[in-house]
């Protein structure tokens, strides 16, 4: 308020709170999602619901509608572009298939643009994928990693992601867009693991696939799988150059702590 903003506070499940919300606003950036893995069809359907609430509210508007999706099985074993299709619209698809129904919105008078994150978007205070691997190697007493570790990473800074995030609010083209926030684009999931074990003082090692739901839990199902991308479109369209450290970098600074 301090700054001259209105603050008003809804949630997922509330969606008058984000159709006013979104009316309200000079535009929307989306980026919470329900990370309730143990009903992940529930977690999609609520996403569903809340884009189609705030895609209504701003209808003819011409103004941005900006949101959260994944590089996660875009394109599994080569690098993802932001060409790439965007995932179903199904709503019984992951994420409730809001990013090809958000995308298709174009045509309402909304500027629709796709965030597609990096799985390590990292950092101090984060809470994401790379915090999860390292409480689990906490726990556990080894960095693991699945198989023979070769499966790629992308990853990305936060303070990068947010520039990103700025400037794609911004210049949001008529007919929608994708951006890739990638810094890095693939790292070895063995070398992300040995990286976490020194900085905790454990050892890393193989975990075998068929083991790997046992020991990382739900997000074993993520680490096993190739996943790079490239940002080569996305640094060309928006000029944007990822300044900030990368991943190893952070982790050797102490941003996953061994306690």
């Amino acid at each position: 308020r301090d700054a001259g903003v209105e603050v008003r506070t809804g949630s997922l499940d509330d969606l008058e709170s984000l159709r006013a919300g979104a009316a309200e606003a000079d535009g929307v950036i989306h980026l919470a999602f329900k990370h309730d893995f143990s009903d992940f069809e529930g977690a999609g359907r609520t996403e569903r619901s809340a884009v189609e609430t705030m895609l209504d509210a701003l209808a003819g508007t011409d103004k941005p509608f900006l949101f959260a999706s994944g590089i996660a099985m875009l394109a599994p074993g080569r690098v993802a572009t932001e060409e790439d299709a965007a995932h179903s619209s199904d709503p019984a698809s992951p994420r409730g298939g809001a990013e090809g129904f958000a995308l298709g919105s174009a045509d309402r008078g909304i500027r629709p643009v796709a965030l597609r994150f990096a799985p390590t978007v990292h950092g101090v205070g984060d809470h994401g994928f790379s915090a999860v691997l390292a409480g689990i190697a906490r726990e556990k007493g080894v960095a693991g990693y699945v198989g023979d570790g070769a499966h790629r990473w992308p990853a990305v800074h936060h303070s990068d992601a947010g520039r990103l995030i700025a400037r794609a609010l911004d210049a949001a083209p008529e007919g929608g867009g994708i951006v890739h926030a990638v810094a890095e684009e693939g790292i070895p999931t063995r070398e992300i693991a040995e990286a976490l074990g020194r900085a905790i003082g454990v050892p890393a090692a193989s975990i075998a696939p068929e083991d790997a739901a046992a020991h990382f839990g739900w997000i074993g199902a993520f680490f096993g799988v190739d996943i790079p991308a490239s940002s080569a479109l996305t640094r060309e369209r928006y000029g944007w150059t990822p300044t900030g450290p990368t991943l190893f970098e952070d982790i050797a600074a102490g941003a996953y702590p061994g306690h």
